[in-house]
């Protein structure tokens, strides 16, 4: 676009100044991100001429020991100077980073968390990505008490729970947070798909004023927990993991989860957003579970691009609508 210029930066002293945003744009994640081995964070910034911000874009790229190959995660649009997103200045941006990414030997790109299904689906296609459908349950916590949007089942399995002694808590010391993080791991060990944070970055997180880290507990043992990120009045349940299988008349699964929608409410956070529930497919159990709590479905894309041209187009061909 006339008037505009891109730059990518790739560390943390470079930044220029910018307006206070989104924290997963933040150049206070950036920093986090940039001290995490595995990890490297690039901030893509438009500036107007007069070299004034316009709009700026983290991603992280994350690498293995071992790997030939990365991925690339962007989450959200970025930040703008106006209230709106704006899909051609995202579309600069977008065009940057893939540049970026394929020059690290980066294997599949990953954007999700977009505000709107259809935002910037142009410029997603010319730079080569590809849709895929994924489920979001949003729940509202500003109009009634979350209590009252429970379903009985999900009501029934809390207070059966409570009956029995589980309780929840905020993590309090460096431990909790280790034993949540081996907690995490174990629990998707068989999710393949499913992006762990190293431990690292997990006690990094916990000390930011963004983050919360809650814990399940019953006679002292630790049986589930979650990481949840609060920004611009909403919150994000990002991780959650439970030893459900092994405590399954505890319902740990279900306490968690509720634990964390309460504090969000009691904090007065107006939506409490479930970011990851999987492929909208009608049979999905972990649909069903989330959508217990009393949120509302809502199907948006998350936009993919797989580094070897042919394997995308056939994934894309794929998931095609």
């Amino acid at each position: 676009m006339n008037g505009y210029t891109v730059t990518l930066y790739s560390s943390g002293d470079s930044l220029p100044p910018m307006p206070a945003g989104s924290f997963f744009h933040s150049p206070e994640l950036f920093h986090i991100i940039e001290k995490t081995p595995g990890h490297r964070p690039f901030m893509a910034v438009v500036s107007r001429l007069d070299g004034k911000v316009a709009a700026h874009m983290m991603a992280v790229f994350r690498r293995t020991r071992w790997a030939l190959f990365g991925k690339a995660q962007i989450y959200g649009e970025g930040d703008y100077e106006s209230d709106e997103p704006s899909a051609p200045l995202f579309g600069m941006m977008l065009e940057t980073l893939t540049h970026c990414f394929r020059s690290r030997l980066c294997l599949v790109a990953e954007i999700s968390g977009l505000s709107r299904k259809m935002f910037a689906y142009r410029q997603f296609r010319q730079c080569g990505y590809f849709p895929i459908r994924w489920q979001e349950v949003s729940n509202s916590l500003h109009s009634v008490p979350p209590g009252e949007r429970l379903t009985a089942k999900t009501l029934r399995n809390i207070r059966q729970g409570k009956a029995m002694g589980v309780t929840c808590r905020e993590a309090r010391s460096r431990e909790e947070v280790r034993a949540f993080h081996r907690l995490l791991a174990r629990y998707y060990r068989t999710k393949w798909r499913r992006y762990i944070p190293s431990e690292a970055v997990i006690a990094a997180l916990w000390d930011n004023a963004h983050i919360r880290i809650f814990l399940t507990f019953y006679k002292e043992r630790l049986i589930g927990g979650s990481l949840c990120a609060y920004d611009r009045g909403d919150a994000w349940l990002a991780f959650m993991a439970s030893r459900r299988k092994t405590y399954r008349r505890l319902h740990p699964d279900t306490l968690t989860v509720w634990h964390a929608i309460h504090w969000a409410w009691r904090h007065n956070y107006a939506h409490i957003k479930f970011t990851d529930v999987g492929l909208p497919y009608h049979g999905n159990p972990v649909r069903r579970f989330i959508l217990g709590f009393g949120g509302k479905p809502v199907a948006r894309y998350r936009w993919f691009r797989i580094f070897f041209p042919w394997v995308s187009r056939l994934v894309g061909w794929f998931y095609r609508e």
